[in-house]
């Protein structure tokens, strides 16, 4: 399995993309879409400043490792959606907590109802409570029911884009993606 575009475009969205180093809501230096120096490089400090292109690049190089590490500890496929929210969720708490989470040993027992309870566990620091919320109903929700936000509190994510002139893909992007899960009804 793969990051869907509707996952990749939530998961932007929840990080924010910035183009100099900031210190994240516990300090770490981050840079581009949630890159921190755990990452590799780039390493994030203060002055550093990157490129659209090079935030691209990297974003798509960390995210590769994550969906590879989803992908590979499930007991069995999901459903897009879940799948794009744990990505979500091993991209916030990094790859090592997903593989010892209590989100993984109970998708490891059958238990997708436990595993979406597991995620609210990860609410430290308390500003990531209504990410993790959202990542609950994205977890829950299939895309075809209700597109996914990247608070519980924000717009669904089809609004967001809209409203971000400079996130919005091309002025179409948006019809087609609703085009495409009208298809798959």
């Amino acid at each position: 399995m793969d990051l869907s575009p509707i996952g990749r475009a939530v998961l932007v969205a929840r990080e924010g993309r910035r183009l100099e180093a900031y210190r994240d809501s516990v300090g770490i230096w981050t840079i581009g879409v949630g890159h921190t120096a755990a990452a590799g490089p780039p390493l994030p400090r203060a002055g550093l400043r990157i490129t659209a292109a090079e935030c691209d690049a990297i974003f798509a190089r960390d995210i590769a490792r994550f969906v590879r590490t989803v992908a590979q500890a499930l007991p069995e496929p999901l459903p897009q959606h879940a799948f794009d929210a744990l990505v979500s969720l091993s991209f916030n708490i990094g790859p090592a907590a997903f593989l010892r989470s209590t989100v993984l040993r109970r998708l490891r027992a059958g238990d997708r109802a436990g595993a979406a309870e597991a995620m609210l566990l990860w609410n430290r620091p308390a500003v990531l409570i209504p990410r993790r919320q959202a990542e609950v109903d994205q977890f829950r929700t299939p895309y075809e029911t209700a597109l996914p936000r990247p608070r519980r509190s924000d717009p669904p994510l089809a609004a967001s884009i809209q409203t971000e002139p400079a996130e919005t893909p091309s002025p179409g992007w948006v019809a087609r993606l609703r085009a495409w899960l009208g298809s798959r009804r």
